[in-house]
């Protein structure tokens, strides 16, 4: 694989050069890290990854992973890429696509950069990990970390669905909910990443957990026939998965695996926690806390996005949008993604869907443009948000009863 030589630790405001580190912000100017591969992948046949394994880690030259020994790996990513004709002809767009991530290992995309989190864990030789959580990622860190063979302490909201809470719990983590918003137990787990030594995933094991992320856009464009969309719309909550998409299109471009990135990223967030999407519309450089995050979405409800100023970044380049949905927008997407393509997402992940849909709405997208949207959580870990809309009948075990029904249209 890699040397250490190949890879590094680069500042993104100042440029200072750390290498190959345990670290995540810079000693200069409190700058966020990120790697940068200093020997870029030669070109790579699509061929032979197309003959690889049907997983993220087809795409093992854009990882940074030096030890292969070291991956953990559970299968995560190759998710469906799946053509939605009865969607787009909903949501008024000519071609429509869902990359359905709640079909990995732990239902997220969250898999993703767990698993390359917890394989960098075993190169640093850490003897313990853990995450800060709106749920998803919980899951996906407690899994990979059972796999291999760590100690995993989670830290999470109290407010966090069951659901994501109990997953957690049976990978065998130790779950210590924090009363108060994400950023409260953020900040928890970032004293336990500095003061006790513990690989935090998205906190000291950032820089390389944000990479598993890349191999969604890389995904995509194979899919496509290694062409790229008009637009990916991506649901947004510390802006690492956007930013990240957009990485993993301009390596495909470097690598020559694809002709260009021209591709508008868009931002899709929740009225009640949705800081870049009001830094975008603003037009303003900076971005403003959410203190207190007024949203069932849960899993996007981040008020101090850790990769905000990137992925605002992000968006002016690309030429992309920043929209932001009501809770109503956002289940109402949910319903509309499960009747017409059977995919049954948490409001987290179909609020891509409800973004899509505002924006044609708006004349902000136009109908003749070819759509990507991510799909990031199954439904099944926040069922309880889901309104009863449906129906449900008990009759007796009789023909009579259910012929009646059937044909009054009750049934």
């Amino acid at each position: 694989m890699l040397s250490q030589a190949s890879i590094s630790l680069v500042c993104r405001e100042c440029g200072k050069d750390f290498g190959h580190v345990l670290a995540y912000v810079c000693d200069e100017c409190f700058g966020a890290l990120e790697v940068v591969h200093k020997v870029l992948p030669s070109p790579i046949s699509r061929n032979v990854i197309e003959l690889r394994e049907a997983s993220m880690w087809r795409y093992r030259e854009f990882l940074p992973i030096i030890d292969y020994s070291c991956r953990v790996n559970l299968g995560a990513g190759y998710t469906p890429l799946v053509r939605a004709e009865r969607l787009a002809r909903l949501v008024g767009v000519k071609e429509l696509y869902i990359k359905n991530d709640t079909l990995n290992p732990t239902y997220s995309f969250k898999d993703r950069p767990a698993s390359v989190a917890i394989s960098k864990a075993l190169e640093f030789r850490l003897s313990y990990v853990g995450c800060a959580s709106t749920g998803n990622l919980a899951g996906a860190t407690a899994a990979h970390s059972s796999a291999a063979g760590l100690p995993c302490y989670i830290f999470m909201p109290a407010t966090v669905e069951k659901a994501k809470i109990k997953q957690a719990a049976l990978y065998g983590a130790k779950i210590i909910l924090i009363r108060g918003t994400y950023d409260a137990a953020n900040r928890i787990a970032s004293l336990v990443a500095d003061r006790l030594g513990v690989g935090v995933v998205n906190v000291n094991l950032r820089p390389y957990y944000v990479e598993g992320s890349k191999t969604m856009g890389l995904e995509i464009v194979e899919q496509l026939g290694w062409t790229v969309p008009d637009r990916i719309i991506i649901p947004t909550a510390s802006g690492a998965l956007l930013s990240a998409i957009y990485k993993g299109l301009k390596e495909a471009e470097q690598a020559g695996l694809i002709d260009n990135h021209e591709t508008a990223i868009t931002c899709s967030q929740p009225e009640g926690c949705s800081p870049i999407v009001k830094a975008y519309r603003s037009g303003s450089n900076l971005i403003e806390p959410v203190r207190n995050p007024d949203t069932i979405v849960q899993s996007l409800a981040i008020g101090d996005p850790g990769d905000g100023y990137q992925a605002l970044r992000v968006l002016r380049e690309s030429g992309g949008l920043a929209v932001a949905l009501s809770d109503n927008e956002a289940i109402e997407a949910v319903l509309m993604l499960a009747s017409t393509e059977g995919i049954f997402a948490e409001p987290g992940g179909a609020i891509s869907i409800a973004a899509l849909k505002k924006l044609v709405e708006n004349g902000e997208v136009g109908r003749d443009e070819k759509v990507v949207c991510c799909v990031t959580g199954s439904g099944l870990k926040a069922v309880e948000l889901i309104p009863e809309t449906v129906q449900i009948r008990v009759l007796p075990p009789t023909l009579e009863a259910v012929q009646q029904a059937i044909v009054s249209g009750n049934a």
